[in-house]
């Protein structure tokens, strides 16, 4: 019997960083556009060769994040991107996106942190009226700032809580800043109703996970494979129903891992933990969602059932409306009951 499309297999996807969604083509185009001078492994030979487990790695991974959001200049070109965004979304089966932006990366060419935010909110409504994608937005605070910055990002977010912004997460470095340091913002975040989903437990061990658990009461983790180093931790997370936002290709192209039958998504699945997979940034890794499931398919062996279970558990980790994901579970379940060779 053919395996079922996964194309066609509803799922959400929480775990898409802003910049990191452009579309390669489209980067191009507007580098060519606005004079903007590509190094050649964002022009000639990409996806890039990235290893991000040294400092030295992680400085040319951010280096070439901020060459490419530098080709944002216009209010259409953000419109251009979330539109195009959500497009890819729709084709790999995603019925809900939460992409995370750092409004502060974009600030001084859109007239501030407020009208940034504003900006990536009118054009999230705007492709999911376009493509009938759901589409909530993460503000993201940068953990290599102080945190006093990411306290005026969570009463920022807090400000538009029932206007788009569904979530505060905390993301860059994991090893020059400690989540403890950004207590603070997350309080205001959360007493705001947002959902408290920072990075940790990619580049750092299990402490980083825990401490995003203690201190900031994390409700989803980014990444969090290194998680699986410590069975306790990996119970609690499983116990509290915490989402791991595993990304496969991510793991591998920063080199976390060295190749994707090392990611440990088996492990972390059959361990209980809630897992929702995620592309990351597609514009410097290459691969978007539907090749994470492929992934978990092809490397790791995930029956069909087991894929369900993975968009299930995507669906339910989500901000999405309660309505929205009672659809999206019944959706997933029809997409399980049919026939596989009439897809």
């Amino acid at each position: 019997m053919a395996p079922r499309s996964i194309t066609q297999l509803p799922k959400a996807h929480l775990h898409l960083h802003f910049t990191g969604a452009m579309r390669h083509s489209t980067l191009v185009e507007l580098a060519q556009r606005y004079g903007v001078h590509l190094p050649e492994a964002l022009a000639v030979h990409w996806p890039p060769q990235l290893r991000a487990t040294d400092e030295r790695g992680w400085f040319r991974f951010q280096r070439l994040y901020d060459i490419a959001r530098s080709v944002l200049r216009e209010p259409e070109d953000i419109y251009r991107l979330v539109y195009e965004a959500a497009e890819d979304e729709r084709a790999a089966g995603s019925r809900w996106l939460e992409i995370q932006v750092d409004p502060s990366g974009y600030a001084s060419r859109f007239d501030g942190l407020t009208s940034t935010l504003e900006l990536v909110l009118a054009a999230s409504r705007a492709a999911e009226e376009q493509t009938g994608v759901g589409i909530g937005v993460v503000v993201a605070a940068n953990r290599t700032k102080h945190p006093l910055d990411a306290k005026a990002l969570a009463r920022l977010a807090a400000q538009y809580a029932d206007r788009g912004v569904v979530g505060f997460g905390l993301s860059n470095d994991e090893r020059r800043g400690r989540a403890r340091e950004f207590e603070g913002a997350f309080r205001i975040a959360r007493r705001a109703g947002l959902i408290s989903t920072p990075h940790g437990g990619e580049l750092a061990g299990p402490r980083s996970v825990r401490e995003c658990l203690d201190e900031l009461a994390a409700d989803r983790v980014g990444h969090g494979v290194r998680a699986v180093e410590d069975p306790y931790l990996l119970e609690r997370i499983a116990t509290q129903e915490v989402t791991l936002e595993v990304c496969p290709s991510s793991n591998v192209s920063l080199g976390v891992v060295d190749d994707a039958v090392q990611v440990p998504l088996r492990r972390l699945y059959s361990g209980g933990a809630p897992i929702a997979l995620g592309a990351d940034d597609p514009l410097l890794f290459g691969p978007r969602l539907a090749s994470q499931y492929e992934i978990a398919r092809e490397v790791h062996g995930f029956t069909d059932a087991e894929l369900a279970e993975l968009a299930r558990m995507s669906i339910r980790g989500s901000a999405a409306p309660e309505s929205r994901r009672k659809e999206l579970l019944a959706e997933v379940d029809t997409w399980l009951a049919g026939d596989p060779s009439a897809d």
